[in-house]
């Protein structure tokens, strides 16, 4: 009789510890999703790193727009032929003409030229409005010739307010200035006539 009694109080035991032991696991289970789940990227964070389209259909030549990609302001400079010619005149002023020296990201290929735009778009300009010296956002001062804080021989550009470092219409610094690099070209692509992406091309997102 002693013995069924054990039996009995030892399969409750066993009940009761199996019955703890789910309970437990799942209780563990429960803790670790929310852990786990602040791991993955929130809807905010992915959208400051994804690639962003613009449209550009209203942007005529001498314009520019700003957008924001990744937190930082983005300049898209529809530039005219007198703009172009500008470029040109500026080369011998500048610190690094041919873009040797990338400040934060890699030159992308097809921009790796004098306008450092794409080759079938010249005039359009995609760069990252952020000084490459403190940070501050230049200032466009497109009129050519002299002009408070600027050579009498300006060829057109832009200005940075903070310390006075001066950009070329292709985002390259002059030389002798605070800033010691040319500002940032994004990767982009134009997806039709009157739109591209920033942050995306042919070989994926940057």
């Amino acid at each position: 009789m002693r013995d069924k009694e054990d039996k009995r109080v030892d399969g409750s035991r066993r009940t009761w510890l199996i019955a703890t032991t789910v309970a437990g696991g799942v209780g563990g289970v429960a803790a670790v999703v929310p852990f786990v789940s602040s791991f993955a990227p929130s809807e905010r964070a992915k959208a400051a790193g994804a690639p962003v389209e613009v449209d550009i259909s209203n942007l005529k030549p001498g314009d520019m727009m700003t957008v924001a990609w990744r937190g930082k302001p983005v300049w898209i400079l529809n530039r005219t032929d007198r703009m172009l010619a500008d470029i040109k005149k500026a080369d011998p002023e500048l610190a690094d003409p041919l873009s040797k020296n990338p400040f934060s990201m890699p030159m992308p290929e097809y921009a790796d030229n004098e306008f450092r735009s794409r080759p079938e778009r010249k005039n359009i300009l995609v760069t990252v409005a952020v000084c490459t010296h403190l940070g501050c956002t230049p200032t466009p001062r497109f009129q050519e010739g002299a002009q408070p804080n600027l050579p009498d021989d300006w060829p057109g550009g832009f200005l940075c307010p903070c310390h006075g470092s001066t950009y070329d219409l292709a985002g390259r610094v002059f030389k002798n200035k605070p800033a010691p690099q040319n500002l940032d070209i994004p990767r982009f692509m134009f997806t039709s006539e009157n739109s591209l992406v920033i942050g995306q091309d042919e070989k994926g997102e940057a």
